[in-house]
């Protein structure tokens, strides 16, 4: 079943989200093939649509003074579509872990292959206390979608990020109007847009494969001032055999220090 975004509730209760489409322009690169910051996009509207299906949604959760964060993701690119290429993203949620309410996503290809995969974990928020709320009574009323992993419950990965040594300022980026969604916080895929626009275009435009797994700390309100923080991982970007660079990032408040998000991103080339 293809689910309507304009009308999640109208074909039904559905465990697995799926929305098919074509890549269109503004998803793309000079490479013409799909960007990062496009597949975190289509991830966070598969999820939003997903929980109004399941009665989960934006106001569903208001009415109990309650929200969803996305605090964690790792997202796993195998290849990329190209421009006019046809996909189908899916989502789906995957039970629960202490605080974390864990949803898994993928991107297919036409013949059904999975080209880019992700995990991520959500937050139950209270809205006005702006403090963690377990997530148990909200993931009872969910399907479990038992065996239906997108990527390995592998140590480390976005929950296994700690604050790095020896990384410099690479990006100042101050949270204006279009960074800010509805939560009155600069959005996850903001972030990803500034990782991709700390470092250097070609290492992005030529890779053929990529990793991101991002951390969101804390909320970065409209006129904060981040700095962006960046570096190589050591003792990846030496393994040249494996056509892969790696680099760490951090976003800290330029007027506290405090850090708002730890990211590691990984890009391989074709030999």
């Amino acid at each position: 079943m293809i689910c309507d975004p304009a009308n999640p509730k109208g074909s039904g209760i559905v465990d697995v989200w799926r929305e098919t489409f074509p890549v269109r322009f503004g998803s793309i690169d000079k490479s013409d093939r799909l960007t990062l910051d496009a597949i975190f996009q289509f991830f966070q509207e598969a999820a939003i649509c997903h929980a109004e299906n399941l009665g989960v949604g934006r106001e569903d959760m208001a009415g109990a003074g309650q929200a969803w964060l996305l605090s964690r993701i790792t997202v796993v690119v195998d290849r990329r579509p190209g421009y006019r290429e046809t996909i189908t993203v899916r989502s789906w949620p995957r039970g629960s872990e202490k605080l974390f309410a864990l949803r898994n996503y993928d991107i297919q290809d036409k013949s059904g292959i999975p080209v880019v995969r992700a995990r991520s974990g959500w937050i139950v928020i209270d809205m006005e206390k702006r403090r963690p709320l377990r997530p148990q009574s909200v993931m009872d009323s969910l399907p479990l979608n038992e065996g239906m992993e997108t990527l390995p419950q592998e140590a480390g990965g976005a929950a296994g990020l700690s604050e790095r040594a020896n990384l410099q300022k690479a990006a100042e980026r101050k949270a204006l109007y279009t960074d800010i969604d509805y939560y009155h916080h600069v959005n996850n895929v903001r972030y990803v847009q500034w990782i991709e626009d700390a470092i250097e275009p070609q290492y992005l435009e030529k890779a053929d494969k990529m990793r991101l797994d991002i951390n969101y700390l804390s909320e970065t309100p409209v006129g904060e001032v981040i700095e962006i923080l960046s570096g190589p991982i050591e003792g990846e970007n030496e393994a040249a055999a494996n056509n892969c660079v790696a680099f760490a990032f951090e976003g800290r408040k330029k007027e506290t220090g405090h850090a708002v998000f730890r990211a590691e991103l990984r890009l391989w080339r074709a030999p």
